[in-house]
């Protein structure tokens, strides 16, 4: 599939590159999270990268449930079990657990199913900043450290009514934010649609680092250099391509 560019396989167990990582999200999730860069001191592999590479092993669940327990830095290997258990964990070689899976029902191995779902869900995620995320501070007049923006991907979930479809695509629902002092919690619900029909629902979890008081101008600087970043990155792509 076309995740083969993302990751190599070293003694049976999954290994990811920095480079791969920061690829992924930028070329496939369209996601310039700092921590995504390859020279970023608290560097991570994007959950959007793990969770995709679920379900090309193990195929699309019609329920399946996703919890990120850790950040999964440069070189670690990974091991994803042979299994058809309903519920795993993605582990590294010491035991670590850094995803634990749970599914159930229809399972789908359809490669351009899963193909077509992956590439939807991973570039709607990509979007959750600043498009979502940053109006959802806004009203509760709340926001992050903009020197040091600690935003975790918790957990997500994904219902469907069936899987008797070939391409899926992945349009946003109402978010909402629940705060409690200092952390916060969004919620970002989205529904799943073929052909027009909806076949499916989900939501995504994040876990965000909060202080009182939406400070605007720092924001709208912070926001205004992502998206400037992002927009060379892709115009390079562009240069490199002609």
């Amino acid at each position: 599939m076309f995740l083969k560019d993302f990751y190599n396989i070293q003694d049976g167990n999954v290994i990811i590159a920095t480079e791969q990582a920061s690829m992924f999200a930028k070329e496939v999730a369209h996601d310039f999270n700092p921590l995504h860069d390859v020279d970023a001191k608290r560097f991570c592999v994007p959950g959007d990268l793990l969770f995709s590479l679920v379900l090309e092993k193990y195929g699309l669940s019609q329920n399946m449930h996703f919890v990120f327990s850790g950040m999964v830095g440069h070189g670690l290997l990974l091991n994803f079990p042979d299994t058809e258990a309903e519920r795993f964990e993605v582990t590294d070689s010491q035991g670590k657990p850094y995803l634990q899976v749970e599914r159930s029902g229809e399972i789908s191995q359809d490669s351009t199913l899963i193909e077509s779902f992956i590439r939807d869900y991973v570039a709607f995620s990509g979007q959750n900043f600043p498009y979502v995320l940053v109006p959802l501070l806004a009203k509760e007049n709340i926001t992050f450290n903009i020197n040091r923006p600690l935003v975790i991907y918790e957990s997500m979930t994904l219902t469907f009514d069936h899987l008797n479809f070939s391409q899926a695509s992945v349009k946003m629902l109402d978010p909402k934010i629940e705060v409690n002092g200092k952390r916060a919690s969004a919620f970002l619900h989205f529904q799943i649609k073929a052909d027009e029909e909806v076949v499916g629902t989900g939501f995504k979890k994040l876990a965000i680092s909060v202080t009182n008081g939406f400070e605007a101008d720092s924001m709208q600087a912070f926001v205004n250099d992502y998206l400037a970043k992002k927009s060379a990155y892709q115009e390079s792509l562009t240069v490199a391509a002609n």
